[in-house]
């Protein structure tokens, strides 16, 4: 479905067309507006004409329908496109949600298309259009904001993230609640929270250096005017510093489970030393007492008036001793 659609021109939203075809036409013909048609979740047959009327390359048009598709820039003869994760963090379930947007770029207009409930598109649009400065430089404005809010809130998922992994790590080393059994579970749900984010941010860092005008590639993208080149090169510096946050939250969340994972080993040794310290203390009396149960005829303590006596001090006696011994070794 067409959320909105709006033509620009120096800036500012101005009253056009309804029907978009017309509206991109008045923008060609002008040469100094574009329009902008922002779209959600679209069906292939709501697409068609979207695509016959701006000339769409279908191999892009397929990546916009099916969605699923990674971060990601490509270039063609009519128009530029580019594919982007918005991700958002519900902390008290610890999960990361992530949608799409995909934004083509042409001379004359900019189609956005929206999957899932992360992307900021409203919100773009809206500052967009009270900073007419910005918006005067035509579709490129448009990319980089779109980029721009992305990446920002990039950081800010980032930042709740770590908060959480610390509080993770504070109930890790807990005394009371190191040991529980579904610390490990949540340890790997993070995890893999942690990887579902990195899926987002991690492929994004090669079209935004392409945006930037990065000396791997060479040569200016077409659609995107030059001197926008310093706006997407900070675009990339936050992004690589969300990267590298990212990286620090999976080294470190494999830290924390290994050591999670040690301090239950250590626990369960300790557990084990107890349980064979005790096991052998009470082998001692079962012993003589097995012995001394046998009643045979031959054994001359059986009939010494002080036998029974003795016995019952010498196993108290080789449990002190026994006790005593395993408490210096740390066994009790």
């Amino acid at each position: 479905m067409i959320v909105d659609c709006a033509i620009y021109r120096d800036g500012r939203r101005t009253e056009g067309p309804a029907d978009f075809s017309h509206a991109l036409a008045q923008c060609r013909r002008g040469g100094d507006a574009f329009v902008w048609i922002g779209l959600y979740e679209p069906t292939e047959k709501e697409f068609d004409r979207v695509t016959e009327e701006f000339g769409l390359h279908p191999l892009a048009v397929e990546d916009a329908l099916n969605a699923h598709q990674r971060p990601k820039l490509e270039v063609y003869d009519d128009s530029l496109f580019m594919v982007l994760k918005p991700v958002g963090y519900e902390a008290k379930s610890d999960i990361v949600t992530s949608g799409e947007v995909m934004v083509f770029i042409g001379d004359s207009f900019v189609v956005t298309v929206r999957h899932g409930e992360e992307a900021p598109l409203a919100a773009v649009r809206h500052r967009l259009e009270e900073e007419p400065e910005m918006l005067r430089h035509g579709p490129t404005a448009v990319l980089y904001s779109i980029a721009d809010a992305v990446v920002d809130h990039y950081v800010e998922v980032a930042g709740e993230l770590g908060t959480d992994l610390d509080e993770l790590e504070a109930e890790v080393f807990s005394p009371t609640s190191g040991g529980s059994r579904h610390t490990a579970s949540r340890i790997y749900a993070f995890k893999r929270q942690v990887l579902e984010f990195r899926r987002a941010t991690g492929p994004l860092a090669q079209p935004l250096d392409r945006l930037a005008g990065g000396s791997v590639f060479g040569v200016r993208v077409p659609f995107v005017h030059e001197k926008a080149q310093p706006f997407f090169r900070d675009v990339s510096d936050h992004l690589t510093r969300v990267n590298e946050s990212v990286d620090g939250l999976d080294r470190l969340v494999s830290d924390v489970l290994s050591a999670h994972l040690a301090q239950m080993s250590v626990r369960q040794n300790d557990d084990m030393r107890k349980i064979s310290a005790w096991a052998a203390m009470a082998a001692v009396p079962t012993m003589l007492a097995g012995i001394y149960g046998m009643n045979f005829d031959h054994m001359p303590e059986l009939h010494w008036t002080w036998s029974y006596p003795a016995l019952i001090l010498a196993m108290v006696a080789l449990e002190v001793l026994l006790h005593r011994l395993f408490k210096r070794r740390g066994w009790l």
